[in-house]
């Protein structure tokens, strides 16, 4: 992982252990200085050992120290040149004016879609694309706000002739995922990564031979490790919007991305496609006075 390191540490500190979680700490406290720092400077800051940087490092997917530093020298530097920081990480309180609200939820949303962008892994999203436009099926699982994301998908894929269905209720979703076969797609949704329905439902289809895909901001959970290819998502929390809220924005970027390349290997199919369904709800749309 050479992009998107800081969202990753932010999204999985707290599930990392004692020592390797103060290094993420000092990381996150101030990642130009890390960047500068030498690894001794950094494991006495952290109150830890060269050994536990270098355990922190291999463990976020980096070589070493070195190309760590490489990492959040690049992401601070393209940050400040994006002027992302005003208004990262600033709380909202219950007296704040909503211009400032609205100027702290739009810099969060805007972080987070460079972070989810920027660790994105292309060649995977192409294996899923290509899965998807060979699939007789794709079924999309997800529960509370990610069955809503689910929905999204679904409604995009079936405006282009891509048979895409979504479930949300446990016993739908393991049915569907039973009928499912060889050639088929089956993806879940999952912040957290850890949730039971979806867990049971991708475990079913791909039991029938179907690929399995997760879409989840924690590669290493559950859902990650039990699915055939992943999609990861950043995470940004901001005041009231916590877990599972906060990733939606990114889930429905990656879902989109997929979706985008889904769309340009069916050129002439989806355009087809929008010309038909467009002609067919014109009737529907109420002329200007």
């Amino acid at each position: 992982m050479t992009s998107g390191a800081l969202a990753r540490v932010e999204t999985e500190l707290p599930g990392l252990p004692e020592a390797l979680r103060r290094v993420g700490e000092v990381i996150l406290g101030d990642p130009a200085e890390a960047a500068r720092s030498t690894i001794i400077a950094l494991a006495e800051r952290a109150g830890s050992s060269p050994a536990t940087v270098t355990r922190f490092c291999r463990a976020f997917g980096f070589s070493g120290y070195a190309e760590l530093r490489v990492a959040l020298a690049t992401e601070t530097g393209r940050a400040a040149q994006a002027g992302w920081g005003a208004g990262v990480g600033h709380e909202i309180g219950p007296d704040d004016p909503l211009d400032t609200a609205i100027e702290v939820m739009a810099a969060a949303d805007t972080r987070l879609i460079q972070d989810t962008a920027a660790q994105l892994d292309l060649d995977t999203v192409a294996r899923v694309a290509d899965a998807v436009v060979a699939a007789p099926r794709v079924l999309l699982v997800g529960v509370s706000t990610s069955g809503d994301v689910a929905r999204m998908l679904e409604g995009r894929l079936r405006r282009i002739g891509v048979p895409g269905w979504s479930a949300g209720d446990a016993h739908v979703a393991l049915a569907e995922a039973a009928l499912l076969k060889e050639g088929d797609v089956a993806v879940g949704i999952s912040h957290r990564g850890r949730t039971r329905e979806v867990m049971e439902a991708l475990a079913e289809a791909g039991s029938h031979g179907a690929l399995t895909v997760a879409v989840t901001s924690f590669p290493r959970s559950p859902l990650a490790e039990l699915a055939d290819l992943v999609l990861t998502t950043a995470s940004r929390e901001t005041t009231f919007r916590l877990g599972g809220l906060a990733a939606v924005h990114s889930q429905v970027f990656v879902l989109d991305a997929v979706y985008v390349a889904v769309a340009q290997r069916t050129y002439e199919r989806t355009n087809e496609a929008f010309e038909r369904t467009i002609s067919a709800v014109e009737s529907h749309r109420v002329e200007r006075g």
